[in-house]
């Protein structure tokens, strides 16, 4: 699906929601890569796996994560 038309589609919902807030459909892109990283997801496939150009864009996830840039989790981030 291109770009353009999946925004139009949010664009619906978020006015048939009556959310009365910015949503754009980039978010999601957000929202995926936060997901994968919270789940555990080593931080050099979710940077391949979305393509950005630089992995420090990928790092700037992680500190919603309270975890270190490599996005490693401590045996202890489980217990």
């Amino acid at each position: 699906m291109h770009p353009s038309v999946f925004s139009k589609h949010v664009k619906k919902a978020v006015e048939k929601s009556k959310i009365h807030k910015k949503v754009m459909a980039h978010i999601f892109r957000h929202f995926f890569e936060t997901h994968l990283l919270e789940s555990g997801a080593d931080i050099r496939t979710v940077h391949e796996l979305l393509g950005n150009a630089d992995v420090r864009t990928t790092q700037i996830y992680t500190h919603v994560l309270n975890r270190n840039p490599t996005g490693t989790l401590s045996p202890l981030d489980k217990l």
